[in-house]
């Protein structure tokens, strides 16, 4: 189990790693996003509320923009390469499975590699941030962006085994994920601050953010929320991806 669990690991993150056009997407499409997003948004203040503390605050709608256009540039780089990763690999994983190996290796394995990537996209996008902003709160944009990343990891595995197509699931992807960051952020939409938001999963890294960058204020409870949508986005395509999966040649062979 452990032998089959590293090789599969190792399978998924070069699934992953060999998707090199989302990779140039993430070098240069964040920093060129920043850039644009950045010279649109002026310096004036917007009212932004902390739902969990109930406490509104006048943030700079610049810095603000900045933490979203973050968002929405890494929970569509990251779900694109997961969804990617799993289509390509479902039909080499029902042959492994076919010949000897474990689902709960392979299943394994994705998450794993879901979440490596979650965190290097999630680091890089902080880190390239302060090139155009210094946080006081950097490590909350930096736990952010890992958090946001994460679920958005778990969708795209969860879309991976959903849809019956490609063009299917990247259009799910745009819709959800434009959708989700935009709507958070009160100087692009005047509802922002409304308490159906809390539906979405990008409500709870969006107040984490604004909590430790512009109020020095720990949430963990938005922390806590996002990671709730990511178990629940795992476990589902989990799920999903075990039912689609043969049964094992060895199992097969002793039932009969």
């Amino acid at each position: 189990m452990r032998q089959q669990l590293d090789t599969a690991i190792r399978l998924s993150l070069a699934g992953q790693v060999r998707n090199r056009l989302a990779w140039i997407l993430l070098v240069a499409f964040v920093p060129v996003w920043y850039l644009l997003i950045g010279s649109m948004i002026p310096h004036v203040g917007a009212d932004f509320r902390l739902r969990a503390t109930g406490v509104t605050l006048v943030v700079d709608g610049h810095d603000l923009t900045l933490i979203t256009a973050g968002l929405s540039a890494i929970t569509l780089i990251t779900a694109f390469v997961v969804f990617a990763a799993v289509r390509r690999s479902l039909p080499f994983d029902r042959r492994l499975v076919l010949s000897g190996y474990r689902p709960a290796a392979l299943i394994a394995a994705k998450t794993n590699a879901a979440l490596v990537q979650a965190v290097a996209v999630g680091a890089y996008a902080t880190i390239i941030l302060l090139f155009f902003w210094r946080p006081a709160g950097v490590w909350s944009i930096a736990v952010t962006f890992i958090l946001a990343a994460a679920t958005y990891a778990a969708f795209g595995l969860l879309i991976g085994v959903v849809v019956r197509g490609d063009l299917e699931g990247f259009f799910l992807i745009i819709m959800i994920a434009m959708l989700d960051t935009f709507l958070e952020n009160p100087v692009d939409n005047p509802l922002a601050n409304k308490p159906i938001l809390e539906f979405f999963p990008s409500y709870g890294p969006t107040q984490f953010a604004a909590a430790g960058a512009f109020h020095h204020q720990v949430l963990p409870s938005m922390a806590a929320l996002s990671l709730a949508w990511t178990a629940a986005f795992a476990l589902l395509g989990l799920v999903v991806l075990r039912l689609r999966m043969p049964r094992p040649a060895s199992v097969a062979a002793c039932s009969t």
